[in-house]
Parts: C-alpha cells; sequence; structure tokens
C-alpha cells in the first residue's frame, strides 16, 4: 500500500494524484475538506509546474476532470454552493 511517502506504482502523475485519490477514498466528513484543499494545493501547485511548458497536454485534461470532480464532492459532501447554476 502506498502512503504518502511512497507514491503508488499505478498513478500517472503522483506529484498530485495521491493527494486527489486520498480525497475521493476520505469517508470521515470531518477530515474531508483538510484532505480536499490537499489535493488542490498539489493540482495547482503541479499546474504552476506546467505552467512554462507547452507539453503534458494528456496530464491537464486528466487534471481538469480531477478538478471537476472534486468541485461535485465539495458541493454534494460539504455543502459549498454551486457555482455553476443558472
Amino acid at each position: 500500500m502506498a502512503t504518502e511517502d511512497s507514491p503508488s506504482p499505478d498513478l500517472l502523475y503522483p506529484h498530485w494524484q495521491n493527494e486527489y485519490q486520498a480525497a475521493l477514498l476520505e469517508l470521515d466528513c470531518e477530515k474531508l475538506a483538510g484532505k480536499v484543499a490537499a489535493a488542490e494545493a498539489a493540482i495547482y501547485q503541479r499546474l504552476q509546474d506546467l505552467s512554462q511548458n507547452s507539453d503534458h497536454h494528456t496530464e491537464r485534461h486528466v487534471i481538469e476532470d480531477a478538478l471537476a470532480s472534486l468541485r461535485l464532492l465539495k458541493r454534494d459532501e460539504l455543502g459549498f454552493p454551486d457555482w455553476e447554476k443558472r
């Protein structure tokens, strides 16, 4: 089993997917907000790392999907407002 110090060998982008996966798997609502925040921070840090590079199109697409999933998690499990409603 992977820990924070040893990334899962199954992840393509362990720079941020470890934190993202931890948020998706968290069942304790008291811990969920912190896990989501950590996942978002890891993702945004990775986006900053990628900002100077026009490659990594696949990872950027996977990041977009991950951020969408985190938004749903925040809305459905944490009661955040749905900013996309019109």
